[in-house]
């Protein structure tokens, strides 16, 4: 009960009104999210405001939730943090399944959760994402605390890079034992997301089409791997109830490791959670294809930009495409 009255005043009951301009349905607000770490919750069904308490109990039956998050905002990290200790109140056999580790850092992963080793070599050792600390060590010791299952879900980032280098021709080139790291279909197509993810690809760098068909694959990989992942998390777990954590993308609107899931394990009910910017907090608004992009969705302020200058990102692009370029494939 502590937790719940420390944490219910970040997602606060605002007042809503809902108007038609021009067959486009909006919803406008005044939300609670003065600072960075805030955000105001809505349930896309109604496009309303409502409290992460009064989120936990729409969750009680759905075998599956995605938190979609901007990776390194806080406001994302708090509300995973606040909403994996609520839902554990609620259905205590929980799994929590992240995208940040990848399949073969599952044994260290472990070994850390039994406390064989301590949290300095787990982050340098595996190694964690460099915002591990401040963002997934809640999580983590949460479900450590708790003796509960996580799940590496990801594929390996080395394999992912080379995928995108060669295409899938790669694949025949792994090891029996790295096969295993990746799904075993791991180019199985998921409906509508190739455009959407070309789309976002052009924004970033100019691509040729097989550079592009190549990332695409492996975007693929990631999420028919995670999904597979997160199933076999499941049956090894029944009755349990999963939490899956990964950057927006892969469960906007159901797509990426949404689809790939539900192609699995048609049965499962799902439920996704997505963020969305607000450019102004006092002047936020919401429309309608904002709210279908998930089941529910919170509203955050957006990090600062990083790069203003277009040239200094462009360089600064380079300098990261040139040290993957480095890197060998098998």
């Amino acid at each position: 009960m502590a937790l719940k009255a420390r944490y219910i005043g970040i997602a606060q009951v605002v007042l809503f009104s809902l108007w038609l301009l021009g067959g486009c349905s909006s919803v406008r607000e005044a939300p609670d999210i003065t600072t960075l770490y805030d955000y105001q919750l809505m349930d896309s069904g109604n496009g309303r405001p409502l409290t992460l308490t009064a989120l936990v109990p729409k969750l009680a039956d759905r075998d599956v939730i995605f938190i979609g998050e901007f990776h390194g905002n806080h406001a994302s990290h708090l509300l995973e943090a606040q909403l994996q200790a609520l839902l554990y109140q609620q259905r205590p056999q929980q799994i929590l399944s992240m995208e940040q580790f990848e399949r073969h850092q599952q044994p260290l992963l472990s070994r850390y959760l039994d406390g064989e080793i301590g949290e300095a070599y787990l982050i340098n050792e595996a190694p964690a994402w460099e915002n591990y600390a401040g963002s997934y060590r809640p999580l983590v010791e949460f479900a450590k605390q708790h003796l509960l299952p996580v799940v590496a879900a990801n594929a390996p980032g080395d394999i992912i890079r080379c995928i995108g280098r060669h295409g899938d021709a790669y694949i025949n080139r792994l090891p029996p034992e790295e096969r295993r790291w990746i799904a075993e279909a791991p180019f199985a197509d998921i409906p509508e997301y190739a455009e959407r993810f070309r789309d976002w690809m052009q924004n970033a760098r100019h691509l040729s089409d097989e550079q592009a068909h190549n990332s695409y694959l492996a975007q693929l990989t990631r999420d028919n791997t995670m999904a597979e992942s997160i199933a076999k998390a499941l049956q090894e777990h029944p009755g349990y109830q999963l939490i899956h954590i990964n950057g927006t993308f892969h469960s906007q609107s159901g797509s990426g490791t949404v689809a790939a899931l539900k192609r699995l394990l048609p049965a499962l009910k799902i439920a996704v959670i997505t963020p969305i910017h607000v450019d102004s907090p006092a002047t936020a608004a919401v429309n309608q294809e904002e709210l279908a992009q998930g089941d529910f969705v919170y509203l955050l302020q957006a990090q600062p930009a990083k790069y203003v200058n277009a040239d200094y990102r462009k360089q600064m692009l380079q300098r990261a495409f040139k040290r993957a370029e480095t890197k060998s494939c098998h």
